[in-house]
């Protein structure tokens, strides 16, 4: 079976893999929009989650066949193992939401989801706190119909495609353990870290169907450049330091469609809509915590609910009536503080929605003196020159230096009647110099 992709040509699907395809919990994908609100700003932008997971598991074989074109692996451990990450990558987005991440806050609390595959640890830190798409996809793979489906088909079992996708899962045995050398860690980077193929898929994805150009990157010089390095019996990721400036460039345009494209003004005004729809007393609507009754759940079941309910937010979504954009500031934390503007407006008796949107370069990206803690991934020098044959890539390139400030926008929205009133009004309290509108 081959399916056909608008971006990597003709994409070979293995027989074993067919039946996960045809799976209703990846059925599911086909009608759940990979961007969210943003095809009603980029109209182009209506590709789907599933054409998304089989870019992924395509670039997941590819990444891995790169890899470890060096590192000795004995058959048929190493089919297995290439197996493995393309089923985490066909897998990893199971668990979306309608409207891809735009109604994650409707989620239910994660003790909710009865996950028995979590450890005790993890249910104390964070069970009563919302859950995420992250843990509603681990459920589809260790508590659906999919659990037994991929254990009958292949040589290992949903929960080692769950470990791949997920760090607070144990490792279920020492199925990742060869030689030993542990390759959970380099195989869970290949699905997500900051040079997973997650992103190479949907920034170039991304940037075609919506044609902002911000995601053009060169993923086969990315793919050809991964190699592996092993540390402490851990296999990590690994990049050759020609690919360097490659890197950079991935992640400097992951950055910018993040701030000129996934925050959108539009697409941010219709999520924060939707979630006073939510949050509002006229919400008669619910994301289920049962795995089998989730997997109904798509853009389609949203939209026909918003078209139905009598709430005034409700309607003015399926109906794209959006509250109109009033100001918005782009900088740090502190040059983007509307306080002031919101307080003055609701003082008025108008309305507003006040939303900020933050943008960041990485994970690895220094705020002030503190980092998300992420496994390293590494650099080869493989030429003659001044630095070691093996570094974390923190240190090989200048761009998390660069782009260690978070980029924060701010916006205020209010009802179109109200737009010539709120400019008045705060060209009247304006706190800089000069009108705030012309």
């Amino acid at each position: 079976m081959e399916v056909r992709d608008p971006i990597f040509g003709a994409i070979p699907v293995s027989r074993a893999e067919e039946p996960l395809i045809d799976h209703p919990a990846l059925i599911r994908l086909r009608s759940i929009k990979q961007m969210g609100f943003s095809e009603w700003s980029f109209p182009g932008a209506a590709h789907s989650r599933l054409l998304h997971s089989v870019g992924v598991m395509h670039l997941a074989g590819q990444a891995f066949d790169h890899a470890f074109r060096e590192h000795p692996l004995p058959e048929p451990r190493r089919a297995e193992l290439r197996q493995c990450v393309r089923l985490a990558a066909l897998l990893h987005d199971l668990g979306h939401a309608p409207f891809s991440h735009c109604t994650e806050f409707a989620m239910p609390s994660l003790r909710a989801l009865g996950l028995d595959v979590l450890p005790p640890e993890v249910l104390k830190a964070r069970g009563d706190r919302r859950a995420s798409h992250e843990d509603y996809t681990i459920g589809l793979l260790t508590q659906s119909s999919l659990t037994p489906l991929i254990s009958r088909g292949f040589g290992f079992t949903a929960a080692h495609v769950a470990a791949l996708i997920s760090r607070e899962l144990p490792a279920p045995d020492d199925f990742f353990v060869i030689d030993g050398l542990d390759h959970r860690r380099v195989l869970s980077q290949i699905i997500s870290s900051e040079l997973d193929v997650d992103r190479m898929d949907y920034l170039v994805r991304d940037s075609y169907f919506s044609g902002a150009k911000y995601g053009q990157i060169d993923v086969p010089w990315l793919l050809n450049n991964l190699s592996v390095y092993v540390e402490n019996d851990n296999v990590s990721l690994a990049l050759d330091r020609r690919a360097l400036y490659a890197f950079d460039d991935f992640l400097v345009a992951r950055y910018h469609m993040f701030v000129m494209v996934y925050f959108h003004h539009k697409s941010i005004v219709f999520e924060e809509m939707l979630r006073r729809y939510f949050n509002g007393p006229g919400n008669t609507y619910s994301l289920p915590a049962d795995m089998d009754e989730y997997v109904q759940i798509d853009d389609v079941h949203l939209v026909a609910h918003l078209r139905q309910a009598a709430d005034p937010w409700a309607q003015a979504v399926s109906q794209r009536r959006p509250y109109e954009r009033l100001v918005e500031l782009h900088g740090t934390e502190e040059e983007v503080d509307l306080t002031w503007a919101e307080a003055s407006l609701r003082e008025a008796g108008i309305d507003t929605i006040a939303a900020s949107s933050v943008g960041k370069l990485s994970r690895y990206a220094a705020v002030g003196q503190k980092r998300e803690s992420a496994p390293p991934i590494f650099v080869l020098n493989r030429t003659p020159g001044p630095h070691p044959a093996a570094m974390p890539i923190t240190q090989a390139t200048e761009v998390f230096e660069r782009y260690k400030r978070e980029r924060r926008i701010a916006r205020l929205y209010v009802a179109p009647e109200a737009l010539e009133r709120a400019k008045q009004l705060l060209n009247d309290k304006r706190r800089w110099s000069g009108p705030l509108f012309a």
